[in-house]
């Protein structure tokens, strides 16, 4: 079965604790419900750095990545099927979505 790669950018409208707290059930509730299609759940990440030909750059361009998480899914509709539903499609989050090739090395 085909894995695919969500690569979050932006991050959630998480303006209290309260709506971290909200947000946190939220993310629970959506992982529990895709629970048989995920591979890895990833984790959050901290500031990025963007290597480039020339050296390092503070940053990691114009949306940066904040997490990611693998899963698995017959095809490409059903793996965005899976991802409309996570909670971090809120405020400014966007996902990312690839599948991921299988390649000799």
């Amino acid at each position: 079965m085909p894995k695919f790669l969500l690569i979050y950018h932006g991050k959630p409208d998480i303006q209290s604790r309260e709506d971290g707290v909200n947000h946190m059930q939220a993310w629970k509730a959506w992982s529990a419900s895709i629970a048989e299609a995920v591979i890895d759940p990833g984790l959050p990440v901290g500031p990025s750095k963007t290597i480039t030909p020339d050296g390092v750059e503070d940053h990691g361009g114009a949306n940066p990545a904040s997490g990611m998480t693998v899963l698995q899914a017959d095809t490409m509709e059903d793996a965005i099927a899976l991802a409309k539903g996570c909670p971090h499609l809120c405020g400014t989050g966007t996902i990312e979505i690839a599948e991921a090739l299988d390649m000799e090395m």
